[in-house]
């Protein structure tokens, strides 16, 4: 498998959680911290409660229950959700945790992907449930994964 094709597989599977956690987030205030700056993370392990300890003590972040599931929580620093921290499938890789950067326009951007050589993820971008705004992930041309976050809905297909 290409490193290509496998942080793709990777980014996608665990990315996977981070939409059931979306549908628990409606309440969360939509992030708005400008384009071209990191909107969300999620981070990836494989011993939740290890994990939690110890970023609880070195960054002070909190951790808030995913309704449905515990291989999953929120992060919460300074009372605002900032990310995910979830179980990993297997072992950690170099492409397991994805940053979202905030971007204007989530189609144009995704074109603009591709016109530079990099790839959308099979399955995004999408719309988050209740009007939060659409993802995507992709890989740039080496194979490193990312995430774009844009605060409007995609346009509705004609």
């Amino acid at each position: 498998m290409t490193p290509i094709r496998l942080a793709a597989l990777v980014v996608s599977l665990g990315y996977l959680g981070l939409r059931g956690l979306a549908a628990d987030l409606k309440e969360t205030a939509i992030p708005n911290v400008g384009a071209g700056r990191v909107a969300w993370f999620d981070l990836t392990t494989t011993n939740l409660s290890v994990s939690k300890a110890f970023y609880g003590k070195l960054l002070g972040w909190e951790f808030a229950p995913v309704a449905g599931t515990d291989l999953a929580v929120e992060i919460v620093s300074r009372h605002q959700s900032i990310g995910t921290l979830r179980v990993s499938e297997g072992r950690l890789s170099p492409y397991n945790g994805v940053v979202y950067v905030q971007v204007s326009k989530l189609p144009a951007c995704c074109r603009t992907v591709r016109q530079l050589g990099g790839t959308v993820v099979p399955g995004f971008p999408f719309d988050l449930p209740g009007g939060r705004g659409a993802i995507a992930v992709l890989t740039d041309p080496t194979g490193h994964p990312i995430g774009l976050y844009s605060r409007e809905s995609l346009p509705k297909q004609k």
